[in-house]
């Protein structure tokens, strides 16, 4: 039976209390001190009786400083104890806490099946037994600090391990008891990565196809998503090459495996052989004792993402070929093969045939990239939806802000139809995002659009030159009039900039669907 007494925290009052239990000859096997300033005493009786009890409750709440006395289910090292195991075995990762010899003093469920045994059989085995190339409580000792990523073997798996050192009293190496190892197993880390990261990757679904272009597109990307063979995305800056790679995977059987993406651009070229590749153990000065796993690691199983490849250097790309051609490679300062099923899904903004005819980027890596292709036009040539496009950002930014909805005036629309976007999507996103923080109305103007006036387009760009000459010179005449109207906002004012008839101007207006032709 366990008992809880509610007293005084003074001196000689356990003993006070303990003393009727000898008197009854009933021997306390446990006895525990808690509550806030030390005003409970939890007592372990096991032979005590319920008939028993009833006759001593009355002497023991006579005891000086005794307040009352209860039964408890648990003590409170018990519950503690039990809330610890079932936090433990909730854990799907193994766990264990070591002593510095190196024994395992306690671990959970997943720990004992990664060892072979019952988890009631781990407690005073030595993990010398089974990590046999890095000495465990030395490590401890030598770093007295939580060591994250700590690349181990065991059992012929690769695991990342986290450790964290147990001190008695200070967080001195005096002070040291042991440590608690977590293993993370290393082919499943990219994935939960990746699971974290999911909910801000979209699909097919999230990509804007109001042009006519642009869903031709996205339609011919769909049916290349589900093929395994590499996919080149071609396109300028700031158009959704990513957004579309990222669709593409989801859309794949590989959906739920990792997406892992790298810009090889802005790297210097030893950094991305690291990042994309891993390096050994002590493979350089300064680098992780333990090594590192590269991205392609972990994305064992899903798809890589190398944005800007054009600018990847000679040394990488053939380390890359290699890769595509048999599906190995070497870590930095390994002579160990890695090889792993990775989909690669590269991007540029380059014009690659010429890169190879430069002799900057090689004619056989090309070819084993270019085994599906996807060219995402510009923003300038998929003006026909830039309306509910903008329709759409304008709706985002207000929710990310928290601000009313304003609506688009046919003046703000008519300039965002007229402006050669040099920055693309990405760029629209964002000037929208300005304008709905500036907007106090309930209407976004023409001047809200902070619109620099830099990298202006040649005359005939994005100008589609398919079709009669009428079809052509139709969508010219739309172009001058979207971009003249924010500064002649009338019908009456822009034929009088143009030298033609208010009532000519008007049905044009109305023929392209700009501004209020009634003007």
């Amino acid at each position: 039976m366990r008992l809880k007494f509610h007293c005084q925290n003074r001196i000689g009052i356990l003993r006070d209390i303990v003393a009727h239990f000898a008197d009854y000859g009933l021997n306390v096997s446990r006895g525990e001190v808690g509550g806030d300033q030390g005003n409970t005493i939890y007592l372990f009786v096991p032979n005590l009786l319920n008939a028993q009890l009833a006759t001593l409750r009355p002497r023991l709440e006579a005891v000086p400083g005794v307040f009352s006395v209860k039964r408890v289910s648990l003590m409170p090292s018990e519950r503690r104890h039990l809330e610890l195991d079932a936090l433990l075995s909730s854990l799907s990762d193994p766990v264990m806490s070591i002593d510095m010899d190196g024994r395992i003093v306690a671990a959970n469920r997943a720990a004992g099946q990664m060892l072979g045994v019952r988890v009631d059989e781990v407690p005073g085995l030595s993990l010398d037994r089974y990590v046999h190339d890095i000495d465990l409580p030395e490590l401890v000792r030598r770093n007295n600090a939580r060591v994250n990523g700590l690349r181990l073997v065991l059992k012929d798996a690769i695991y990342l391990a986290d450790i964290a050192p147990l001190h008695t009293e200070k967080d001195d190496v005096a002070s040291l008891a042991g440590a608690v190892v977590t293993l993370h197993r290393a082919d499943r880390v990219g994935e939960r990565i990746y699971h974290v990261q999911r909910q801000e990757l979209r699909g097919f679904e999230a990509i804007f196809q109001a042009s006519p272009r642009l869903a031709a597109v996205v339609h011919e990307a769909r049916r290349m998503a589900p093929l395994d063979a590499p996919l080149l995305i071609e396109g300028e800056t700031g158009t959704g090459k990513e957004l579309l790679a990222r669709a593409c995977h989801l859309a794949s059987p590989r959906g739920q495996a990792p997406f892992m993406a790298l810009n090889c651009a802005g790297l210097p070229e030893s950094m991305a052989e690291t990042e994309l590749f891993g390096y050994a153990p002590g493979a350089f000065e300064g680098a992780r004792p333990e090594g590192k796993l590269g991205l392609l690691e972990l994305t064992a199983g899903g798809t890589i993402f190398l944005d800007e490849v054009g600018e990847m250097s000679p040394r990488l790309q053939v380390k890359l070929l290699r890769f595509l051609q048999d599906g190995g490679f070497r870590r930095v300062g390994s002579d160990e093969e890695t090889y792993l099923d990775v989909r690669v899904i590269c991007a540029t903004q380059q014009d690659l045939p010429k890169l190879c005819a430069e002799g900057r980027f090689r004619q056989d890596l090309y070819h084993r990239l270019n085994v599906l292709s996807v060219h995402i036009p510009p923003l300038r040539d998929c003006l026909d939806g830039i309306e509910e496009l903008a329709a759409h950002f304008v709706d985002r930014a207000a929710r990310q802000i928290g601000c009313r909805l304003p609506s688009l005036s046919p003046a703000a629309v008519a300039r965002l139809a007229g402006y050669h976007w040099p920055g693309n999507v990405r760029q629209l996103e964002n000037v929208l995002f300005q304008a709905v923080s500036l907007c106090e109305g309930d209407e976004l103007l023409p001047q809200h659009l902070r619109l620099p006036d830099v990298g202006q387009a040649p005359g005939l760009a994005g100008v589609d030159l398919e079709g009669s000459l009428g079809d052509i010179l139709g969508e010219v005449e739309r172009r001058v009039l979207a971009a003249l109207y924010p500064e002649f906002p009338s019908s009456r004012l822009l034929a009088r900039r143009l030298g033609v008839s208010h009532t000519t101007v008007a049905n044009k207006l109305k023929k392209h669907g700009l501004g209020d032709e009634s003007s």
